[in-house]
């Protein structure tokens, strides 16, 4: 069983944070080296936020993150940044999928608690997935829809990719 704890400052958005907010499509067509993605993340948004990055901080967003399109690039844009990963209310089916599969930790739960630069703690708990988001200004705890095994496992090796090279099939 993959224990995790994940501790970084919350960086904070709102509702509806398409894939397009998070890297411009335009960018991709530039290079897909996370190196050079991670200075235009959400620049649409706020110019200044790439350059404002500290390594393990996390997103915080309200519900439909990473609606838009199914450009992978907007995982791997965040990655090449540092974020491991995003709290949000609710994800898009697809970006919560290229999420998991590359090795970003989407995680599910009410996020009204947390403000801008909250030090926050993600957490297995140890019981079938199950996770926690503790706010350590507030002291706030909330529990996370739980991640089944496998995703938890996939995350931890890094993706789906590092994932299979590591144990040739799922583990079941």
């Amino acid at each position: 069983m993959t224990s995790l704890r994940l501790e970084g400052r919350a960086r904070v958005f709102g509702d509806d944070i398409n894939t397009d907010y998070i890297i411009t499509s335009r960018r991709k067509r530039e290079s897909l080296d996370q190196q050079v993605l991670r200075q235009y993340v959400f620049e649409e948004l706020d110019p200044t936020f790439a350059a404002s990055i500290q390594p393990d901080d996390i997103i915080v967003a309200g519900k439909n993150f990473g609606c838009g399109s199914a450009m992978e690039v907007a995982v791997t844009a965040l990655l090449g940044a540092g974020i491991r990963a995003v709290i949000a209310r609710s994800f898009s089916r697809t970006y919560y999928r290229n999420a998991i599969n590359n090795g970003l930790l989407p995680i599910m739960c009410e996020t009204c608690g947390i403000g801008e630069g909250d030090r926050i703690v993600i957490e297995s708990t140890g019981s079938e997935g199950a996770l926690t988001v503790r706010n350590l200004g507030s002291g706030e705890i909330i529990s996370a829809e739980p991640l089944p095994q496998i995703m938890l496992d996939i995350f931890s090796a890094g993706g789906l990719v590092p994932y299979i090279r590591q144990y040739g099939d799922f583990r079941i």
